[in-house]
């Protein structure tokens, strides 16, 4: 695949905002950058600044901007409110520090603090607030140290949400990524098709099998999983995208263009567009 159309490909992961709650791929493109699906197909550099007030443990963090004096105080009053709230309160205290730094992308930080009350009360809903941010920000790291410590932060809060309850499929799939840049790969498509067994309509697993296998040029698999999905959710405009994709890979090219002329209909991000159009012009040569 031409390195700068699988760049734009990457960049299109924004169609899948509003479909998940937490963002639930992850896609490495040549030059180091990542983007996230939940946050509207931004690209970031790895950055090694440490916010402004930063406790000891919470480490660096991706930032676009740093705090304003404004924000700073207002990060001080919520550390402060965590800190000093009756332990009933803790949750609540905890979703708006939470908020506060995803809000301004410091996901390390928003995993961090959910780190921490889920280790204080290990509840359910905790332990998987605390994967699932950890999960965000495996989804933006790039150095492949902190990569590795961030996915393994991911597992060891998801197994143990997932030993609470085994049905949280959306932790295990998510958790079956943080594997694909390990030494042990395997261990991510055996979860993904676990969640499988036990749903086989599952989207956010489809969809995950469906990218791995874009990954590793497996087109004609990847065809298949995306359009399983779209069996059950015809409307998905993230998998007719990337079955577009697939299929022009693959090599499919009447296909190809008729799934891209309906994404055209119905999407107006302007780097998806691009995308489009780049494919349909390598089609018509």
């Amino acid at each position: 695949m031409n390195k700068s159309v699988f760049l734009v490909i990457v960049l299109a992961t924004a169609l899948t905002v509003g479909l998940y709650t937490l963002p639930k791929v992850v896609v490495r493109s040549d030059n180091k950058q990542l983007t996230n699906s939940a946050t509207g197909g931004r690209t970031t550099q790895a950055s090694t600044a440490t916010q402004p007030g930063a406790t000891a443990g919470e480490g660096s963090t991706v930032h676009a901007q740093p705090l304003s004096v404004a924000q700073q105080k207002q990060l001080a009053s919520l550390k402060n409110d965590f800190a000093s709230v009756a332990p009933a309160q803790k949750e609540a205290a905890l979703t708006k520090l939470v908020d506060f730094f995803r809000a301004v992308t410091q996901y390390d930080s928003a995993a961090y603090y959910a780190d921490q009350l889920a280790v204080q009360q290990p509840t359910e809903r905790n332990l998987l607030r605390a994967g699932d941010q950890y999960f965000e920000a495996y989804t933006f790291a790039v150095d492949e140290t902190k990569t590795a410590t961030l996915g393994k932060k991911t597992r060891d809060f998801y197994q143990k949400a997932l030993a609470t309850n085994p049905n949280l499929l959306a932790a295990k799939a998510n958790m079956a990524m943080t594997y694909v840049n390990t030494d042990t790969p395997m261990q991510g498509i055996m979860l993904l098709r676990e969640v499988l067994q036990q749903d086989p309509t599952n989207e956010l697993a489809l969809f995950n099998l469906g990218l791995l296998s874009m990954r590793s040029g497996q087109y004609e698999r990847a065809i298949e999983r995306f359009r399983q999905i779209l069996v059950t959710n015809p409307g998905s405009r993230k998998a007719q995208f990337y079955l577009g994709v697939s299929l022009a890979e693959a090599g499919q090219k009447v296909e190809a263009r008729k799934v891209f002329a309906e994404v055209k209909k119905q999407e107006k991000d302007p780097q998806i567009l691009a995308a489009v159009q780049e494919y349909e012009e390598r089609l018509s040569q």
